[in-house]
């Protein structure tokens, strides 16, 4: 495997990074967010997992040490009531709103951003392989515009015996690519299928940001280490850009809703910010309603209700 290319935070502009990205499909940035302030996530998470009883006794929990007994991942029960906490913490959906990641993505996507409100926590059990994320593009997740872009930040530093994400270079130029769906609780590429150049990987620390396309293919490196990986992901878009509604929403039965996820929450700045943006949902609203209405299946007619009931 190819070590990753790097750029150094005060190199990054319009230029170096869509150039990269084009080229590559993904820029590893190195050093661009603080490190005291990804320390403040952390914590908070690690907390939530000591509470849970994932980490082991006796060591700080910001050191990540795994209970491998408690190994859990989704869909597990007690991981979606741990998931559930993190998702819920203010400082969580903070951190993809940061100045220093917003001025380096607006370089990228222009001024009318739009950060996606619904960042993913990856919370990587040691030695686990079902719970290894094999690959797969993101495209097939969020649908909308593919002109997206995804933003990995590992909350600590992350060698490769942690297991980082590594990327296909160039793969985003190939479309997308076929995914295998049938018994798999998360689609991915078949093994050796996926189109591309060379696979490249390599330590990424905390402060570090690795950004793709929407298109690119990626999988993470298995967790080889003692401890969990704890990681953030989160997606950004030019605003006129169609964006799918299903990603501001909580469809299912989970019993998630905005409003729980703010109950605990200090400020209002960031509640809802997305309403006061004109986004162009596709489908739109009206093409909602009548999914919500109109479709075949039950669970389908109850998804889109669902987001139906989230978009105003």
């Amino acid at each position: 495997m190819k070590c990753f290319r790097e750029l150094q935070a005060c190199d990054a502009n319009s230029n170096s990074l869509r150039e990269e990205i084009e080229t590559r499909g993904y820029v590893l940035i190195r050093d661009l967010l603080p490190r005291e302030d990804l320390i403040q996530v952390l914590t908070d998470v690690t907390q939530i997992l000591e509470r849970a009883g994932w980490l082991l006794p006796g060591f700080d929990p910001l050191e990540r040490v795994a209970k491998i007994s408690a190994a859990c991942g989704d869909p597990d029960p007690a991981f979606k009531q741990a998931y559930q906490r993190v998702f819920n913490l203010e400082s969580f959906h903070s951190l993809p709103h940061h100045p220093a990641l917003r001025r380096v993505m607006m370089m990228l996507v222009g001024d009318r951003l739009l950060v996606h409100p619904k960042p993913i926590g990856r919370l990587i059990f040691p030695n686990c392989e079902r719970l290894t994320t094999h690959a797969h593009q993101d495209y097939r997740f969020m649908g909308g515009d593919a002109e997206c872009f995804t933003v990995w930040i590992p909350l600590h530093d992350c060698p490769i015996s942690v297991g980082p994400l590594r990327i296909l270079e160039g793969s985003h130029r190939f479309g997308f690519q076929r995914h295998e769906d049938e018994d798999l609780h998360v689609p991915e590429i078949p093994d050796g299928s996926a189109m591309g150049g060379d696979w490249v990987g390599g330590h990424i620390n905390a402060g570090d940001v690795l950004m793709f396309h929407s298109l690119t293919v990626h999988a993470a490196s298995p967790n080889l280490s003692d401890r969990l990986r704890i990681s953030l992901d989160c997606r950004f878009q030019d605003h006129a850009r169609i964006f799918n509604p299903a990603n501001l929403a909580f469809a299912g039965d989970s019993g998630k809703s905005w409003e729980k996820t703010y109950a605990g929450w200090h400020s209002e700045t960031l509640k809802y910010y997305w309403k006061g943006l004109p986004l162009a949902f596709k489908p739109s609203r009206a093409e909602v309603e009548n999914l919500s209405r109109d479709a075949e299946s039950p669970s389908i007619r109850a998804r889109y209700a669902k987001i139906l009931s989230q978009m105003d």
